[in-house]
């Protein structure tokens, strides 16, 4: 059985190799916007839809003609043709949650997609290795970790951190057997990062930046606002090279950030898949949960601010990234993902069964049933909720579309009056 999986190092091409780079990663951004704009001419126009087989032969034409263009590797020009498929077919599947393609920025991260075929790997040292690249030779980059299979395509990028290449692995691996051990519950938060149901302390995720990161974030926005405006009245809204700096600032705090964030849900997710027989979360809509405030111009929303800054938090703890990341490492240490419905956990009491919010005061940190006086953290209650709701019903992670746990019957009947 051949599985996938992503492999990415940190690059460290010439400053010859870089700029050359540079000019493909625009490339690459002109064929998908080009491609894309073709598309979409087709439809509305003659009402056909066009795929990057047809799209290949003109490339082919298009290359004769464009300096810029026969220069880009043509495996690239064909895989960014196939990625553009790829997206439309999202788009069209019911079952994915992928919006319609959309237009690349010259602002966005650069990319260079190569089949497998086209790169060659090898290794220099204990932690360097290098790459051949089409058209350009090879290029080092850090040996983290064994590459672990045979490469099927790679993908050479560029964020706010430097250059980054990735590899598509195929392994020949199967499933670990189930381990056996005890299933658990997990609370996903905002206060309270996780909450697992066997265990008596929550996991907080530590600070993303540091006091004077966030200080000298906070003085590089205020900067940008300054720059920005100062743009629009006396350079016809032209940015200068001193906006792009602190745009380049920005977004290497913002990088950095991101970079602690994930490595946090890694090793939280991998110690959850490996340490129980199953883990328990609750299946969030992540998109409606973070959705603005702001209202209409006829309508204004209310406590605008408020909302952004909890839809900052959420976002912040990458809900769905953690369910994600469960779902594909859970069969690798014989465990699996259940996933169950978020309806009233928060405010049902672990103990007895019975669900009234009033238990739950406001979004305070304590749980206190008015029922049968069971008091305990509230995210601890929730995540035993969590477990109980799934423990009696086994949802393979394998599965394409998993399955949700609904709660118990007496979870769904209305309250009586309690003497």
């Amino acid at each position: 059985m051949h599985t996938y999986t992503g492999r990415r190092y940190r690059a460290y091409p010439s400053p010859g190799q870089a700029g050359r780079l540079a000019g493909w990663g625009h490339s690459c951004r002109a064929v998908w916007n080009l491609a894309l704009e073709q598309r979409r001419f087709a439809w509305h126009q003659r009402g056909r839809t066009v795929r990057s087989a047809e799209q290949c032969r003109h490339l082919t034409e298009a290359r004769a003609d464009l300096p810029w263009l026969a220069d880009l590797p043509a495996q690239s020009a064909q895989q960014v043709l196939r990625q553009l498929d790829r997206a439309y077919d999202n788009w069209w599947n019911p079952a994915d949650p992928a919006q319609a393609p959309t237009f690349r920025k010259r602002s966005g991260r650069l990319s260079i997609p190569f089949p497998g075929q086209a790169v060659q790997v090898r290794k220099c040292s204990r932690r360097w290795a290098e790459v051949r690249l089409p058209k350009l030779g090879w290029v080092r980059f850090r040996l983290s970790r064994p590459l672990g299979g045979m490469v099927r395509n790679a993908t050479i990028g560029k964020d706010a951190l430097g250059w980054h290449v990735s590899f598509g692995i195929a392994t020949a691996t199967e499933p670990a057997p189930p381990n056996g051990r005890p299933g658990c519950g997990v609370d996903f938060g905002v206060a309270c990062s996780a909450f697992v149901s066997d265990e008596q302390e929550p996991r907080l995720m530590p600070s993303t930046l540091t006091a004077g990161q966030r200080r000298r974030l906070l003085g590089l926005e205020r900067r940008k606002a300054r720059q920005i405006t100062w743009a629009k009245h006396h350079n016809v809204g032209r940015y200068s090279n001193r906006l792009r700096r602190t745009i380049g600032q920005i977004a290497k705090l913002r990088a950095r950030q991101a970079c602690r964030r994930q490595d946090f849900t890694h090793k939280l997710t991998t110690d959850l898949a490996k340490n129980h027989g199953w883990v328990a979360v609750e299946d969030l809509r992540v998109k409606p949960m973070t959705k603005s405030a702001k209202g209409t111009r006829d309508k204004h929303g209310r406590n605008v601010r408020a909302k952004a800054g909890l839809n900052r938090a959420v976002l912040d703890n990458a809900p769905y990234e953690r369910q994600r990341q469960l779902a594909y490492k859970a069969p690798r240490y014989g465990s699996e993902l259940r996933l169950v419905r978020p309806a009233f956990t928060s405010q049902t009491c672990s103990g007895c069964g019975v669900r009234d919010p009033e238990s739950r005061q406001g979004c305070g940190r304590l749980f206190a049933c008015i029922a049968c006086g069971h008091v305990e953290h509230a995210d601890l209650n929730a995540a035993r909720n969590i477990h109980s709701l799934a423990a009696g019903q086994a949802v393979h992670s394998t599965r394409s579309r998993l399955r949700v746990a609904r709660p118990a019957s007496r979870m769904r009947e209305p309250l009586g009056s309690i003497a």
